[in-house]
């Protein structure tokens, strides 16, 4: 049996499937062979990557790392309160299937950020676990949807 894998997260797939089954996105079917070689970077990793590179970006962001073919992508938080969604209302608007029309809020909190999902179909994800509500720290990999960004203080 061959596979079709994600040219997104790389999940394997069966090769009778249209769109991937992790992250919704449209699979490429083409020549067979292996999937492309992807690396991961853990938190502190992305951390030390943003102290040694100038990435030209002052204060609080949202570096889109995967997803969507939108990485390298920054959003800059709007105000105390930043909506992320499919909702082109949205201040981070994400236009996927996988993301909720209002499926996230960036609150800033005493100089800090925090994450709350607002009851998204596929969960809010930091540091890849789901949570409710969770603060952000520099270098933090926020998962919305299919969207992989990096929070930059």
């Amino acid at each position: 049996m061959t596979a079709v894998y994600c040219s997104e997260c790389g999940f394997q797939n069966p090769e009778a499937a249209n769109y991937c089954s992790r992250c919704g996105a449209l699979l490429q079917k083409g020549e067979a062979g292996s999937p492309e070689t992807t690396q991961t970077l853990k938190p502190e990793d992305v951390a030390e990557l943003s102290g040694e590179h100038d990435l030209g970006l002052e204060g609080p962001a949202l570096v889109v790392r995967a997803g969507g073919g939108r990485a390298g992508e920054s959003f800059r938080p709007a105000g105390e309160r930043t909506r992320i969604g499919r909702s082109p209302d949205c201040d981070i608007f994400l236009d996927d299937v996988t993301v909720s029309r209002n499926h996230a809020v960036l609150v800033e909190e005493n100089g800090e950020f925090v994450v709350e999902d607002q009851g998204s179909l596929n969960g809010t994800f930091v540091n890849r676990k789901r949570i409710d509500r969770q603060p952000l720290h520099e270098g933090d990999e926020l998962q919305v949807g299919k969207y992989r960004m990096t929070f930059i203080a």
